[in-house]
């Protein structure tokens, strides 16, 4: 056996696009064991072994998460013994109808001394440095803006400034007097507007949205998206201090830890480190733990470019996407139609999801058929050959680590 197909979990987080409008939905709804609810969203199909949604072997009741138990030399190849015999990656599918949490994930010590404290919020002791590809035009948060930019915002539109009055204008005199001074200066502006109190947030969104209502400008339309689905939420001011992304299919960008990031709307396949660890702090009914958000950032800042991840060439059709980090890298491999692709084996665990297209994939001696949503396993060392049918390209995301 050098492949299994899985079953994975969907899950109907509030902000999912519902019924089969999302494409977690879609790709959830190919298993015939699922039942897709057109009136309930669809936000997050998990591929891996994480206990808060894990995979199973289609047919089976066994657990991806067992397989891997049985046997973690054979099926983690040369990762087995640098993550304990565990699956170091989780590959989702997302799919965004309303935006999703400010937040930023802790780095491994964090994440320790979270868990320890408090498991019932923080669920393990793993970091999760995550990446997004794109599957549609999708717009995400990440990263805070230039410091020139914030402090023109900080001019042009008065509710903000009227949120941090204590240090708007210390926060202009910074930009430019050295990274120490403006990291500090950052720092004091971000947490008076996140400690903002409610009723000056709720008083100047509503100025903000009825003084700028026509407004083509993009941060005014974004404001007025975000007022609308979170309405006195402090979290739309983000708009003015992080980098807004706005990415073309194919276009992905890296969110390592203690970074701010939140998606606002598309579809994307996203991989991390296998974690379910988040700290939020905006835009959101869940918890909110701004003190550890404000306390854990590191405050770089700078260009909306900087966070995007570029990908290089792979092989016959293939693009390679692979963060500066140990537990994971995403290849995105197009067969054009009537023709056959080679997808080289690695010594590391694989996760391959069907995104377009019909076919069929080999992998050793077995050979299935693929439709979009159809989702394998790959053990390591197996070759694996994508053969698109006529009429369209097949395109498949293969999550892999290649820990040597």
């Amino acid at each position: 056996m050098a492949a299994v197909r899985l079953s994975c979990t969907v899950n109907n987080y509030h902000w999912g696009k519902r019924g089969l409008a999302s494409k977690a939905a879609q790709f959830a709804a190919t298993d015939p064991a699922v039942a897709i609810d057109p009136a309930q969203p669809y936000a997050e199909l998990w591929m891996g072994t994480h206990p808060s949604g894990p995979s199973r072997v289609f047919g089976s009741g066994q657990s991806l998460g067992e397989l891997v138990a049985a046997d973690p030399a054979r099926l983690l190849g040369a990762a087995a013994g640098r993550f304990g015999g565990q699956l170091p990656f989780l590959f989702k599918v997302l799919s965004i109808d309303s935006a999703l949490s400010i937040q930023a994930h802790p780095d491994k010590a964090l994440a320790r001394q979270l868990h320890s404290e408090r498991p019932d919020a923080y669920r393990d002791d793993n970091h999760k440095p995550e990446m997004a590809i794109a599957l549609t035009e999708f717009t995400a948060l990440s990263g805070f803006r230039a410091l020139g930019e914030i402090a023109g915002f900080l001019d042009a539109y008065p509710e903000l400034r009227a949120l941090v009055p204590q240090s708007a204008g210390a926060f202009q005199a910074a930009v430019g007097a050295g990274a120490e001074a403006e990291r500090a200066a950052l720092r004091a502006l971000f947490a008076e507007l996140m400690c903002a109190e409610a009723a000056a947030v709720a008083e100047q969104m509503g100025r903000l949205l009825a003084r700028t209502q026509g407004s083509g400008a993009r941060e005014d339309r974004l404001a007025r998206q975000l007022g609308g689905e979170y309405p006195g939420d402090v979290g739309v001011f983000c708009v003015f201090v992080l980098n807004v992304l706005e990415l073309a299919p194919g276009e992905a960008f890296f969110m390592g830890p203690n970074d701010p990031h939140a998606y606002i709307s598309g579809d994307c396949v996203e991989c991390m480190a296998t974690s379910d660890n988040v700290v939020r702090a905006g835009l959101t009914p869940k918890l909110r733990d701004v003190p550890v958000l404000l306390a854990m950032l590191t405050y770089e800042h700078g260009a909306p470019d900087a966070k995007l991840l570029q990908p290089t060439p792979a092989g016959c059709g293939s693009l390679l996407y692979d963060p500066p980090i140990d537990e994971f890298s995403v290849l995105r491999t197009r067969a054009e139609p009537g023709c056959e692709v080679h997808v080289p084996p690695v010594d590391g665990p694989r996760v391959l999801i069907v995104a377009d297209g019909c076919g069929t994939m080999a992998v050793g001696d077995e050979s299935f058929d693929v439709v979009p949503g159809t989702v394998f396993f790959v053990y390591p060392n197996s070759p694996v050959a994508l053969c698109a049918a006529d009429g369209q390209p097949l395109v498949a995301y293969t999550a892999q680590c290649l820990a040597e």
